[in-house]
């Protein structure tokens, strides 16, 4: 199911040198604040049939946040038979690309994550595992706020549980998630992606690229059933 990406990706260029100096700050001001953002309504009509299928289904929740083509989505329901895999992705047009996967057990919603995240945590879902692969690094250190760990919605993230990983082709992305991670009082291990078949379009064009690849994991003690 994979399909080859034209074009070389260029490495990611920042005025950054190093973890942005008002990370600390930011991340503790958002995680001592509760933020509030209305729920779109197209993200509220894509939910109806996720909601539904939680409740039918019983299994864990697995989610893949920002998940593009969704061919992430339907390999990481073949590797998690046992689970239910929700990809979520903002843009119709990628979502159109999607080839379908042998999986019986995964649904695409085309909504913004941050409002699936917020329309679990009302309903008290939990994950099971959580991906982020490969999300908009916003390399411009005026951007820090619009990254998923300076994000106000950092804190959905946090509650929602489970084990996470975050990938990308920018290192320093990746630390700064681990750090923030750290700094909510999660301890998770930043190492190179290994050398196995892509899970998602981008992985495979950084990689044809000669990008090295990074991912972020937080293994939870206790990871949640999602139920």
């Amino acid at each position: 199911m994979n399909r080859q990406l034209t074009g070389v990706s260029r490495p990611i260029i920042s005025n950054q040198q190093g973890v942005h100096p008002q990370l600390a700050r930011v991340v503790s001001r958002h995680l001592g604040s509760s933020f509030r953002r209305p729920v779109a309504r197209h993200s509220e009509v894509a939910y109806i049939p996720l909601a539904e299928r939680i409740a039918a289904d019983g299994r864990p929740l697995i989610l893949d946040s920002f998940c593009g083509t969704g061919q992430s989505t339907a390999l990481l329901a073949e590797r998690h038979p046992d689970c239910l895999v929700v990809g979520v992705d903002q843009s119709a047009h990628r979502l159109h690309k999607h080839v379908e996967g042998p999986a019986e057990n995964y649904l695409l919603l085309r909504a913004q994550a941050e409002d699936i995240w917020q329309l679990l945590l009302r309903d008290e879902r939990q994950l099971y595992q959580h991906y982020l692969l490969y999300p908009n690094p916003w390399p411009k250190g005026k951007h820090l706020q619009r990254r998923v760990h300076g994000h106000g919605s950092f804190g959905w993230l946090l509650r929602l549980g489970g084990s996470i990983e975050v990938r990308s082709n920018w290192q320093l992305y990746v630390e700064e998630f681990g750090l923030a991670m750290h700094l909510a009082g999660h301890r998770g291990v930043v190492s190179r992606v290994p050398d196995e078949p892509a899970l998602t379009l981008f992985e495979e064009k950084y990689r044809q690229s000669g990008h090295s690849l990074w991912r972020y994991q937080y293994r939870a003690a206790v990871t949640s059933r999602g139920l």
